[in-house]
């Protein structure tokens, strides 16, 4: 394998990495030439909120090809304009075992005592008072790793569930409605806007030799209210959700939503305060989860 480097403005990068991948490049990605700097441009964005700009005002432009020659000859065919002047710089790439690299950057994940998330080329250790779910980096969102992901289980861990039907929105991997399961809940629906989400639950509710139907927004299965309702998603999402995942509560019934910034909190519980009191339940890392219940003033955990 062969790496080429080179650094370019914005209007020029877009157009290179574009006409990189057109003419055969195995990969092409754009970093900020300025990272860690005090001229870095950080990007953000969300569903609804998207950033500005796809890349920055300078970028490194690096493509992988199959070796050096494959390489030359397809820049050789960009127009000689977009790279006046511009040094291309070719670098070998070792050879790896790129799956075993992967699967050590993924241990098995404490949620609590009780629970453990464990990629499944991970062997479990015997313990009966542990739940291990099955779960390996996969297209949808939810490994257990991220900070709003392990709230939300956390929540799920530390409520009585048994007997309960559980509504897992914006399900990912369908992580938080399989840990529900396998905590006691009676029942657990996935409802999601990506077909690999509800692909990626379907395959993980199997592996974990549990039962949770999935499907789109107007899955039939979800045209109902639930005791417990869990959203991960994000901020502004959240928002536009909010008189739906509301209507999904039962009376009594418990919200729980994350995938929301600490310093977002008091805003989107102020969007739910005409639906829902909610209040932040637990923080970490600067990601919060929020918690209410309808019908009732929610002064309990």
């Amino acid at each position: 394998m062969t790496q080429a480097k080179l650094t370019l403005p914005f209007a020029a990068a877009d157009e290179v990495s574009d006409a990189l991948m057109e003419l055969g490049a195995l990969a092409v990605s754009l970093e900020d030439a300025l990272a860690d700097s005090d001229e870095e441009q950080p990007l953000f964005g969300e569903p609804g909120m998207e950033p500005e700009s796809a890349a920055w005002d300078i970028n490194h432009v690096v493509a992988l090809f199959r070796n050096r020659q494959e390489g030359e000859q397809i820049f050789a065919e960009i127009p000689a304009d977009l790279l006046d002047g511009v040094k291309v710089e070719f670098s070998d790439v070792p050879q790896e075992d790129w799956v075993r690299l992967t699967q050590s950057q993924f241990d098995p994940i404490p949620i609590t005592d009780k629970l453990w998330i464990v990629p499944t080329w991970h062997d479990t250790e015997a313990d009966d008072r542990r739940i291990n779910l099955r779960l390996d980096p996969g297209l949808a969102f939810g490994t257990g790793s991220h900070p709003t992901t392990a709230l939300c289980l956390t929540w799920l861990c530390e409520h009585a569930l048994s007997d309960m039907d559980v509504l897992d929105y914006g399900c990912g991997s369908g992580i938080l409605g399989i840990a529900a399961l396998k905590l006691g809940a009676r029942a657990a629906v996935g409802v999601d806007i990506d077909p690999q989400a509800v692909e990626s639950t379907a395959y993980n509710a199997e592996r974990n030799g549990v039962t949770m139907p999935c499907g789109l927004p107007d899955y039939p299965a979800a045209k109902r209210q639930f005791p417990v309702v869990v959203a991960n998603i994000l901020s502004n999402p959240l928002k536009l959700l909010a008189p739906s995942l509301c209507q999904h509560v039962e009376e009594g019934g418990d919200l729980v939503l994350s995938g929301v910034l600490a310093r977002q909190a008091d805003e989107v519980i102020a969007h739910y305060a005409q639906w829902m009191p909610m209040r932040v339940w637990a923080e970490r890392d600067g990601w919060v989860c929020l918690h209410g219940q309808k019908g009732k003033s929610d002064t309990t955990a």
